[in-house]
């Protein structure tokens, strides 16, 4: 029993961290949250991102899955050569959509 209730605390534990850190070129990209704002802009493409939403049987917090896919989305923009990522799809069982951008010259 004891190792069990191990295993459970530290699955929690874990679940809390924050396991993706931007490239140095992702922490330049930055994630709109309208159309609007990139309608100036060229769409150089997509970029589908994924993690895991849950750590065993629990469910990790949707904000921080929300936040890192976000992070894995920048990361990929800045690979691709943009500078701005704009959310297509909802988070879905860890995954998102995004569309990148170049808005700046």
């Amino acid at each position: 029993m004891k190792i069990l209730t191990s295993v459970l605390l530290g699955m929690v534990l874990v679940s809390g961290c924050t396991w993706v850190k931007p490239t140095p070129g992702g922490d330049q990209v930055r994630v709109a949250s309208s159309p609007a704002e990139v309608a100036g802009c060229k769409e150089l493409g997509k970029t589908s991102v994924s993690l895991l939403d849950k750590v065993g049987y629990f469910k990790r917090d949707h904000q921080k899955v929300e936040n890192e896919l976000a992070v894995l989305g920048r990361n990929s923009a800045a690979e691709m050569g943009g500078d701005t990522i704009l959310p297509v799809t909802r988070v879905t069982r860890g995954e998102r959509i995004f569309a990148v951008y170049r808005c700046r010259k």
